[in-house]
């Protein structure tokens, strides 16, 4: 059987499940998007091919191989985006939790019995109907299980809204010892500028007490402010709305050292680099398209 572990974002990786970019389908119409991004990208006549999308998983790929992280894939559905593998589950401690996605993606869960069948049944966990929540918006940090959140009265008119307070509160009875803290994330349908789709878009903790931060994907100040005070502001790395909406914030840790990043982030790799980590920069410009990057496209199965 598989174990199970994962406390933060940055211990050495063991094993990850990662998405694939197999069968994609086609390029979405205006009115099935998921997020700003993709809408912008149709519209614009710029959504990424499949064979694009396809060679920057294998340069990810390659990293792992380089690291000796074991790598899981999802069954290949026909025609069927699965490459936010982030989105369709989570683990803390050793709990998988599966998550409430939107309806339409149930399928991609699905596509993980492989997977789903090396955990113990007991391991496994689902939550109640009405809490809503994708891994994207849960972030690990040791004691904490950081958590965005939307409980706007007008969740129901924002598709880009995933998880919701109710999510937030069975977390934190699952895992009493732990320190769930929730922030308020800031959504627009349109407008991939305005819009924190998940945490992990305007937020992620690094090694090192470092973290990378965009003050306006959260809708109020106090809950940046809190992040700046947590870590220091001489320790984070802050987007600016352009760089968030790229996906700066979406890197992938390997270990406290190592850092997957996207290749075009020459502020944010420069910076990372001062800070004394090694970056693997691959390219992943085409998949950021769709509003998710590296973080998105991996679900963290063991840590150290």
């Amino acid at each position: 059987m598989l174990t199970l572990n994962v406390n933060n974002e940055f211990a050495r990786l063991r094993a990850v499940l990662f998405g694939t970019a197999q069968s994609n389908g086609p390029i979405p119409s205006a009115e099935t998007c998921y997020d700003p991004s993709s809408l912008a990208h149709v519209l614009a006549g710029t959504y990424p091919t499949e064979a694009d999308m396809q060679r920057e998983m294998l340069a990810v790929m390659a990293v792992f191989e380089k690291y000796e992280v074991e790598v899981f894939r999802p069954t290949t559905i026909l025609d069927c985006n699965q490459i936010f593998a982030r989105d369709i589950a989570f683990v803390i401690d050793n709990k998988f939790i599966k998550s409430n996605i939107l309806p339409n993606r149930s399928d991609e869960y699905q596509a993980l019995e492989l997977l789903l069948n090396k955990i113990h049944p007991e391991d496994i966990i689902e939550l109640p109907e009405d809490c809503h929540v994708e891994g994207g918006d849960v972030i690990l940090y040791d004691d904490y299980v950081f958590i965005g959140v939307y409980s706007g009265v007008d969740y129901p008119d924002y598709i880009t809204a995933r998880t919701n307070i109710q999510a937030a509160e069975a977390i934190q009875k699952l895992f009493p010892h732990k320190t769930v803290k929730s922030f308020e994330l800031r959504k627009s349908n349109s407008n991939p500028l305005e819009n924190a789709l998940h945490l992990d878009c305007c937020f992620q903790p690094l090694g090192h007490g470092k973290a990378l931060i965009h003050d306006r994907g959260f809708s109020s100040d106090t809950d940046y402010q809190w992040l700046l005070d947590f870590f220091g502001k001489d320790n984070v790395f802050q987007a600016t709305s352009k760089e968030m909406s790229q996906m700066n914030c979406n890197v992938f840790s390997i270990s406290e050292d190592v850092v997957i990043s996207e290749q075009n982030f020459i502020r944010l790799n420069t910076w990372l680099e001062a800070q004394g980590f090694t970056v693997e920069k691959v390219p992943y410009a085409e998949i950021s398209k769709q509003g998710g990057l590296l973080r998105c496209s991996t679900l963290p199965l063991n840590r150290d």
